[in-house]
This record gives structure tokens, C-alpha cells and sequence, in this order.
């Protein structure tokens, strides 16, 4: 029995690369963590941030938006730790940049529980994100089609389009970070991987606004 149209569900995978391919706060912590620290880390990100995915996912498929609507507060003190965490760590990267160059200082890799932490918290909070999901599903459905299946393969297509792009980001970040390791070039390394920790941070502190 035919579950899925094809066409439709085809341009939801051209449309949903191209979503995720568009930067936004995952790809830039998945990119600062790659290129602060090497892929593992970033890798580690990812793993994080997809399973934040997979969860406001089914949580979307399900019709669990009211029941995420009631836990706003929760995610509000979350998201709020989330952005105050980047920011201290992008904070701490602009300080190692700034030293002299005669002495640069790489800080030593997170674990990859907290970069985890990292990856799943900035994808659970960002407020834009299940409303995504609500929004953007229902426009590819065939209606004359059984609509769980139809959700099912979507959800499990998306978290992994996302999780292969994301990790992509993750490996090619971590191949330039193999360019700046030199003394010179550390600085640029941690200046640039402490601005996109508190670029990060202050997009999901303002993520918010105008929802």
C-alpha cells in the first residue's frame, strides 16, 4: 500500500536541505566547537543538537505543541543558562586571543557531555523551532494519503538530512582548524571561534523576539 507521494515528498527533501544548509544557531555552535577544539567535539555538538531535533520533532508530529506551550517557563531558565554558558565561553576564547602572541593559548576541549549539553540545549530552546515544525510539515502532506506514516518518514528524513549536513559542517570546520594551529594563527582561531560562541549566544537570547 502506497504511503508517501512521491513528488511531494521529494520536494520536501529539496526544501529541507536547503533549510538546514541556511546557517543558524546549531550550525554556528557545531562550527565554533570544530574549530575551537576539532571535529570530535563538533561531532559531539551534533549529537546533541539531533537529538533536540528528533525531539521537537515527534514532539510536532504527535500534536505535543500545547504540552511544550505549558513548559515555556522550564525552557525559558534553560535558554537563558544556554545563552549565559556560550557567551562565557566565547568570553573566555576572546581572552586566549588576545594574549601575546609569543605565548598563545589553545583551551583545553570541553567533554563531550557538556558540548552534547550544548548541542541539545541550543536545539530545544530555540523558540522559532517547533513552530517550524507544526508550520512546515503540513504543506507536504497528501491529504487522500494515511498521515502518520506520511509524518513518520518525514521526521526520520529531516533529523537525518540534519544530522549528515550538520556533521559535514563539523568535519570541514575541524580541517580548517588543522590551518591555525601555528602561534599566529591560534589567535585568529580562538577570536574567531569566540565570536560565533557569543554570536550564538545572543541569537538565542534574542531568538524571542517578534516569534
Amino acid at each position: 500500500m502506497e504511503f508517501l507521494n512521491g513528488d511531494l515528498f521529494a520536494a520536501y527533501l529539496v526544501a529541507t536541505v536547503a533549510l538546514i544548509l541556511m546557517p543558524g544557531p546549531i550550525v554556528t555552535l557545531v562550527i565554533a566547537n570544530s574549530l575551537g577544539h576539532g571535529p570530535r567535539t563538533g561531532l559531539a555538538t551534533v549529537a546533541g543538537s539531533s537529538l533536540g531535533n528528533a525531539l521537537l520533532v515527534i514532539a510536532g508530529a504527535l500534536g505535543l505543541s500545547t504540552m511544550l506551550a505549558l513548559m515555556a517557563d522550564i525552557f525559558e531558565w534553560v535558554r537563558w543558562a544556554g545563552v549565559a554558558y556560550l557567551v562565557y565561553l566565547g568570553v573566555r576564547h576572546w581572552r586566549a586571543a588576545l594574549r601575546s602572541a609569543s605565548a598563545p593559548q589553545s583551551l583545553p576541549a570541553p567533554r563531550a557531555r557538556g558540548v552534547f549539553l550544548q548541542g541539545l540545549v541550543v536545539a530545544v530552546t530555540n523558540p522559532k523551532t517547533i513552530l517550524f515544525y507544526i508550520a512546515f510539515f503540513p504543506q507536504f502532506l497528501d491529504t487522500a494519503l494515511p498521515v502518520g506514516p506520511q509524518l513518520a518518514a518525514m521526521s526520520v528524513a529531516f533529523v537525518l538530512i540534519a544530522v549528515v549536513i550538520d556533521s559535514g559542517y563539523a568535519l570541514l570546520a575541524g580541517r580548517l582548524r588543522g590551518r591555525l594551529l601555528d602561534a599566529r594563527r591560534t589567535r585568529v582561531r580562538n577570536g574567531i571561534t569566540g565570536t560565533l560562541l557569543i554570536g550564538t549566544g545572543l541569537g538565542l537570547a534574542l531568538a524571542r523576539r517578534n516569534p
